[in-house]
């Protein structure tokens, strides 16, 4: 259908078999995106951080889940990128902004994440201004899952840099 045009200008994310509209973001998302990403490009090389892509799922959500994060960190550039889309084990993390999202983000995409085996997922709740770490996949799903507030110092694991959540959080309304 996609290759038809019958999507043509619209955005959609495939999840589960269902066609997922990605409605246009509001400023907040869109600036919370662009705080992660100056973070993640202070501390790591450019190539690696990948903004609103599709990654390959795992087994049998293949046929029916093509995710496409707001952000994901590859362990390393690969030339066959070029041809396929990164899968979940040659990621360090996934992060998605969420402010109407954050049930399906926090269950649903928790999931697939899970068994995609992304080692560390992330949830930036804009609305509660916290946010939500998920890591230690176990193929079905996250085994350790921490919330920090603004407040709070987090980093990547395995990681030395830290970020105040705050600081990748948009200002308050």
């Amino acid at each position: 259908m996609g290759e038809s045009g019958l999507f043509d200008g619209q955005r959609y994310e495939l999840i589960d078999g269902d066609l997922i509209d990605k409605m246009g973001q509001k400023p907040r998302h869109s600036s919370a995106i662009g705080l992660l990403l100056r973070w993640l490009q202070s501390i790591l090389e450019i190539d690696r951080v990948r903004v609103q892509l599709p990654i390959e799922a795992a087994g049998e959500d293949r046929e029916w889940s093509e995710p496409e994060p707001d952000i994901a960190v590859l362990v390393e550039l690969k030339a066959e990128h070029e041809e396929r889309h990164p899968r979940g084990n040659e990621l360090l993390l996934v992060v998605e902004v969420a402010d109407s999202s954050v049930s399906f983000d926090l269950t649903r995409k928790a999931t697939l994440y899970a068994r995609s085996g992304v080692p560390e997922y992330w949830v930036l709740d804009l609305i509660r201004r916290m946010l939500v770490v998920h890591r230690q996949p176990d193929g079905t799903q996250y085994r350790d899952i921490h919330m920090y507030s603004e407040d709070d110092v987090v980093s990547m694991e395995g990681r030395e840099e830290k970020v105040r959540v705050g600081r990748i959080l948009p200002r308050r309304p």
